[in-house]
């Protein structure tokens, strides 16, 4: 049985992860804790900073703690009409990292929607709140579009580091269900390369795992392209490296799972060392 962190940071409830935490529950019996945060609107915030009475920054407090109950009491009902074993957490506040911390140590995986994460706040996505979260967290992430429907083809961000070689780890560990669909080791160079590193390894190791697996080079600027690139694939999820670290090692910044969340087009797998 898995540990299921399922977080709602916003005043929209994340339905992708919902679905995505229904068909794991039907894969095999799972626990999920609910964990939501209030929203937060600054502009609102801002207007009511200004007037010389608390009766509207009152308002917009309850506003807040109405929202976050409805959104568990929703997923409350979810979990009770699909049969899964669940916890809400009693927290009902602001966001906490110091929280997501805690609770994302005692977990298998986070689901989260990357579309609606804090996008109260109206910046775009990943914003500061949901790299703060994807960094911080302690267990795999599941960043989940809110349109997702059932994948049926893995992709793998390889570059021969120990966090590429882990994030493969840990997705066969939590969902051995998945090993069977088509899965593609994705290996990107901006410059001319003879060969995928330790391809013979990489092979040997991935065919004891995955029923299905194939090799490629890509050469292109992961940084620039290789959002486009896997946004032309349908039904996929792409696993990667920890967040805050390429998934390719030649990059020197985090720009690689970025654009993926911006697009909001397919589930990202984020695993963490």
């Amino acid at each position: 049985m898995k540990q299921v962190l399922f977080i709602g940071a916003g005043r929209e409830f994340p339905k992708g992860a919902m679905r995505f935490l229904q068909w794991m529950q039907d894969q095999e019996p799972v626990h999920a804790l609910g964990l939501f945060f209030c929203p937060m609107d600054y502009e609102a915030m801002a207007s009511v900073s200004q007037l010389p009475i608390l009766a509207p920054y009152d308002r917009l407090v309850e506003s807040e703690r109405e929202a976050v109950q409805a959104n568990k009491t929703l997923f409350a009902r979810h979990c009770d009409e699909r049969y899964i074993r669940h916890q809400v957490h009693e927290n009902g506040g602001q966001w906490d990292k110091h929280m997501l911390i805690k609770e994302s140590r005692f977990a298998d995986v986070i689901l989260l929607s990357g579309e609606l994460f804090y996008s109260d706040i109206r910046l775009r996505q990943p914003n500061f709140l949901l790299q703060e979260a994807l960094q911080a967290a302690e267990c795999p992430v599941l960043v989940i579009p809110e349109d997702y429907v059932q994948c049926d083809h893995l992709f793998f961000a390889y570059d021969a580091t120990k966090e590429s070689l882990f994030a493969i780890k840990q997705f066969a560990y939590l969902f051995p269900y998945m090993t069977d669909l088509p899965a593609e080791m994705v290996y990107v160079r901006d410059e001319p390369v003879s060969a995928v590193p330790e391809l013979e390894h990489l092979r040997q190791y991935t065919k004891a795992h995955f029923n299905c697996i194939s090799f490629s080079k890509l050469q292109f600027k992961a940084a620039h392209y290789f959002s486009s690139w896997i946004s032309e694939k349908k039904h996929v999820m792409l696993v990667s490296g920890s967040y805050g670290r390429s998934a390719f090692s030649y990059l020197a910044k985090r720009s690689f799972a970025d654009p993926v969340i911006q697009e909001h087009k397919l589930p990202l797998f984020i695993a963490h060392v």
